[in-house]
């Protein structure tokens, strides 16, 4: 790729307009943004593009592509390298964002490591990175590592978090040769003001018990506190955590989940009705008609399907913890669907790495994007507006906490 070192405005508009070029303002601009990064370029080098001088310290050496979005549509820089050291124009162009460096780092660590395939080496093209050297990755790692390793640590002074999701996903890596998987850990809450926040994330071989019970500690050690309901899946080891770290906070089971293994049994002819009968219980406008439909609707299936109905009366409790709270959080804490929505976007990105090196990538990289996912919820509206927590800690201060679904207060073997 070449680029022109000096232009000829009027010649060169001239012969834009001959040409009658449709994309004639995108030209303009890349060929002006193009010029002024050359002569900065030239300015480093202390010499003109092809120029023999004694003051040159330093020489070009090719361009590499960047793709620039501006109101005239998305232009194609070409950005000059240098032989030592290395050109950016900040002041024309943003660098890449934490999680964008983290993926880099981590591709880049498998591409060092020899396990990478040609999938890898095409990836790392696609990304911008040609002939990456070992000290160039350290580098990387060790400042996306300083930041995740402070977002991770970071005490959690934003309480009372009266809402907190879990939630865990499975992720590849390779340990003693072999390709494993382990499962990386992840709370949310939404914090005093009202905004999402998560909390932390840890990476742990097994998804049971001792994992999520040394996970939560870390969480009350570092301020965790306030919580009246925590929303999860019914993982057993999850829930004995939950009650042993987190006393007197309910808990309420994903309803989403739940529905999936109610439907496993009455037959498949028979799970869209069933489905549509359970989805009336949520569809009630107070605490006390959700409970008198969930009677009625137990009482329904009695008679056709009595193991489903046997099971639906067993997860009374669990499934109806969110009636206890004011009906403007319905919504946002009878299911944990929020926090598998910012799981597709965490997988959107470990998906690309397919197999990790090492533990430390995945927490570089989930890491990074969770912290990005943070400072946006910073900046964006409310989760939960103030008067309907205020409500929350009113009732909290009064003794009127929700006293069903009771949790085990000690974790079991």
């Amino acid at each position: 790729m070449a680029v022109n070192t000096s232009v000829d405005p009027m010649a060169w508009l001239a012969e834009q307009i001959q040409a009658s070029d449709p994309n004639l303002l995108r030209s303009m601009v890349k060929t002006m943004a193009e010029t002024l990064m050359s002569a900065e370029a030239d300015s480093l080098c202390g010499a003109a593009y092809g120029e023999r001088s004694t003051q040159r310290a330093n020489r070009r050496n090719g361009y590499r592509s960047r793709d620039w979005d501006t109101r005239a549509g998305t232009v194609e820089l070409a950005i000059p390298k240098l032989r030592s050291g290395t050109y950016f124009p900040d002041w024309l162009l943003q660098r890449r964002r934490r999680a964008e460096q983290a993926l880099i780092s981590v591709v880049a660590t498998s591409y060092l490591l020899g396990v990478s395939t040609r999938r890898v080496d095409k990836l790392i093209e696609q990304l911008g990175v040609q002939h990456i050297s070992k000290s160039q990755v350290s580098e990387m790692a060790k400042m996306l590592d300083g930041q995740v390793e402070a977002f991770r640590t970071r005490p959690l002074d934003g309480g009372p978090y009266a809402f907190v999701w879990l939630d865990a996903l499975t992720q590849k890596v390779r340990e003693d040769g072999r390709t494993v998987n382990v499962h990386v850990l992840v709370a949310t809450a939404v914090n005093a003001d009202g905004r999402r926040e998560i909390l932390g994330l840890e990476v742990t071989s097994a998804e049971d018990g001792a994992g999520w019970l040394g996970f939560l500690r870390t969480l009350v050690a570092r301020g965790l506190s306030g919580v009246q309901l925590v929303v999860s899946d019914a993982h057993r080891g999850l829930v004995e955590a939950i009650g042993a770290t987190l006393a007197g906070a309910c808990w309420q089971r994903c309803r989403t989940h739940y529905l999936r293994n109610l439907l496993t049994t009455v037959p498949k002819s028979a799970q869209p009705w069933v489905a549509t009968l359970v989805r009336t219980i949520f569809d009630q406008p107070t605490a006390e008609a959700v409970r008198a439909q969930h009677t009625w609707v137990v009482d329904a299936l009695e008679a056709k399907y009595p193991a489903a109905a046997t099971h639906l009366e067993a997860a009374r409790e669990e499934l109806l913890a969110f009636a206890a709270f004011p009906r403007e959080v319905w919504r946002q804490v009878w299911s944990n669907n929020p926090q598998e929505r910012l799981n597709k976007e965490i997988r959107r990105r470990t998906d690309v790495v397919g197999i990790f090196p090492d533990r430390a990538a995945i927490v570089r990289l989930v890491g990074a994007v969770l912290a990005e996912q943070t400072d946006e919820w910073t900046e964006a509206r409310r989760y939960m507006g103030l008067d309907v927590l205020a409500k929350i800690r009113l009732r909290l201060i009064c003794g009127d906490t929700p006293g069903q679904n009771p949790l085990p207060q000690t974790l079991t073997a």
